[in-house]
Order: structure tokens, then sequence, then C-alpha cells
């Protein structure tokens, strides 16, 4: 945890040190998260998981370096995210939905293409920090009860391109890539068919599609 707190000081760091002639701009961010997870083995035996769409929106700053088109963008919004887990029970089909909410605060590098004088196309990458709100969630799987254990934060990589327009809209496409695990199964009744699960964690990972009105 120790070095991903390194990497938010030096990132927040890298945005202060912009100079003085830098253009600031605040604005509200929002969206929709297309959330999934990458599972590990004992996972992926017993099931798969299929796409969960959230959303997310909150206030945010874009600094830009005029002329090179270089800056930095940051984010504090609510987010929602998860995953649909779908196995088979008797050999019917079901699937169980694990939701998560919380803050999401990513801190991204950007640089910018002018394509004239009201629009520009732009590359951004960095890292993004999730605050869970949502500590735990129980499940039922052919009778075996059990949870999943939140981790209290996660990191995760942003890669993303996008658009903005008129001075003062953003429309943008991200990959967000968990680096940290999301949650921990915990099996309560034990059972020989799950008890492979147990102990196991998850990532999570993102597509989100973002629009955003810079003041």
């Amino acid at each position: 945890m120790k070095k991903w707190i390194t990497l938010f000081t030096v990132t927040v760091c890298l945005a202060m040190a912009m100079p003085a002639k830098a253009q600031i701009k605040f604005g509200v961010k929002g969206g929709l998260n297309l959330a999934s997870a990458s599972l590990s083995d004992a996972w992926d035996a017993k099931g798969n998981a299929d796409n969960y769409t959230g959303f997310f929106i909150g206030p945010m700053v874009d600094i830009t370096i005029p002329i090179i088109g270089l800056g930095v963008d940051g984010a504090f919004m609510y987010s929602q995210k998860g995953t649909k887990f779908s196995y088979k029970e008797s050999n019917i089909s079901k699937e169980k939905t694990f939701k998560q909410q919380g803050v999401e605060i990513p801190i991204n590098l950007k640089y910018s293409i002018g394509l004239g004088s009201l629009a520009s196309i732009y590359f951004a990458a960095g890292p993004s920090f999730y605050f869970n709100m949502k500590s735990d969630d129980d499940f039922t799987f052919n009778s075996v009860a059990g949870s999943l254990d939140y981790d209290k934060s996660e990191v995760s990589l942003n890669l993303g391109a996008g658009v903005k327009l008129l001075r003062h809209l953003q429309l943008g496409l991200n990959y967000n890539m968990g680096l940290t695990d999301s949650a921990k199964a915990k099996i309560n009744t034990s059972s020989g068919a799950w008890d492979a699960i147990n102990g196991e964690s998850y990532k999570s990972k993102i597509w989100q599609v973002s629009v955003a009105y810079l003041f």
C-alpha cells in the first residue's frame, strides 16, 4: 500500500509543479462504467464474469500547458462498479450480481493535439484510486453460503483518449485495469464443490465512457 501512496504523492506533486501560465479549468464529469472482473483460476473454473453497468459522477479539474499540449486532469467521483457472475446449478444457468459503491480519484497525465481553435484530441494515462463504501456482499451458490470481502481501497491504471470540443466539452473513452484485488471470497459452510474459491480474489476491469463540461 505504501508504494501506491507514494505514486499518488508523486502524481499530485507533478500537477502542482505545472508552470504558472498553465490553464486551469474546473468542471463536472460523469459517465458509464461497463465493468467486469479478471478472475483467478479457481473462480474461472466455477463460472464466468459478465459485464455490469454502473455510473460515475463528480467534480474535476483540468490543467493544460499552452502550446505544448501537456497537462494533468483529476476528479473526485462517486462511482458504481461490479460484475455479474454466471454459473450452473443442477444444469440450470444462474447469475449473481456483485455491486460496489465508492469514491474514485483518477489522476491522468494528458497530451492534447489541436485540430483547430475549437477542437482537439487527447491521450491520457495515469493511476486511479478507489475507496470502497461497501465492505461485503453475501452469496449462496448451490446452497453453499459465503460472502465477498471487498478491499477498503484499490489501485488501477487508466488508459484513455477523447476529444475536446468548443473549449468546454470533453468526450472520452477509457480502459481501467485493476492492479490490486477488488474482493476476496469467504465460504461460510464447507462444501467440496465450492471450497476451491475460499480465499480467492478477483480484480476489476472497466471500460468507461465519459462526458465532462469545463467552466
